[in-house]
């Protein structure tokens, strides 16, 4: 028995050039919630842009967020059922290395704001205007004010490329995952370990979760829960990995 939906955002829920929710996904949310099966939002996005994207149903729902590092229960806010943050002088010293990388810039997530120290204007465009993330300009990593529960380098040349060059030495330190076409994301927590602190704040069993991903980050999740899909964009690697695939999410919850 399903009792709870998960479901990466993007690449996975938006496709392509979408940038809002699909009406049908509001749809079958409602549909299924009496049904008692929860819809939960699991990404690397902070909790005010996933509760902006679910607008509509934000106060019903818990959202698993910045790669598990963070997870909410529903409410409005709701409670905080999990926060795992990275050691301070680890994450300091991953930061420099970002910002020492001339085409790479570094996003410093904390609990619900991101923190910029930006090279130009793109990035803080693309997190504060485009992602629609709490946004706050630091001069320096030392100077965010709070626990650090995500870091990320936005390599515009390619994550794909960034990756080989930058994971190995700090794979031992942290989760490390390819989160997109440009991003590298870095915690210590992942969506798996997310998802088994979002289960137990929920009392819900990982065998009664079905989640929903397209890329590497969403792999320590899908391998955890009980019925797990990739959409048919999915990185190869994964779609090798995860026999169940789907066009579209709200397809498969049609069939719920």
């Amino acid at each position: 028995m399903i009792r709870l939906v998960a479901s990466d955002i993007d690449g996975t829920l938006l496709q392509g050039d979408e940038t809002e929710i699909p009406r049908g996904i509001f749809e079958q949310i409602a549909r299924l919630r009496k049904k008692n099966i929860l819809f939960c939002p699991a990404s690397g996005r902070q909790y005010t842009s996933l509760r902006r994207l679910f607008a509509p149903v934000a106060g019903e729902i818990p959202f698993l967020c910045e790669n598990g590092a963070v997870v909410y229960g529903p409410g409005s806010p709701g409670p905080v059922l999990g926060r795992t943050a990275m050691n301070w002088d680890d994450a300091m010293e991953l930061c420099r290395e970002i910002m020492e990388r001339p085409e790479c810039e570094v996003l410093i997530s904390g609990a619900d704001t991101s923190y910029l120290c930006p090279k130009g204007d793109e990035i803080e465009n693309i997190i504060r205007y485009s992602v629609g993330n709490h946004t706050v300009l630091v001069p320096s990593p030392a100077q965010v004010p709070e626990e650090i529960v995500k870091i990320a380098a936005y390599c515009p040349r390619g994550s794909a490329a960034a990756e080989p060059e930058m994971a190995p030495r700090w794979r031992d330190r942290f989760s490390v995952a390819v989160a997109g076409e440009t991003w590298l994301d870095f915690t210590l927590a992942n969506k798996g370990t997310g998802m088994e602190l979002l289960c137990a704040g929920l009392g819900i069993s990982l065998e009664e979760v079905m989640a929903f991903g397209d890329n590497f980050n969403d792999l320590p999740m899908l391998e955890r829960v009980g019925r797990p899909y990739v959409v048919d964009s999915a990185a190869p690697e994964l779609l090798r990995r995860i026999p169940n695939h789907c066009r579209r999410v709200e397809e498969v919850l049609a069939a719920l």
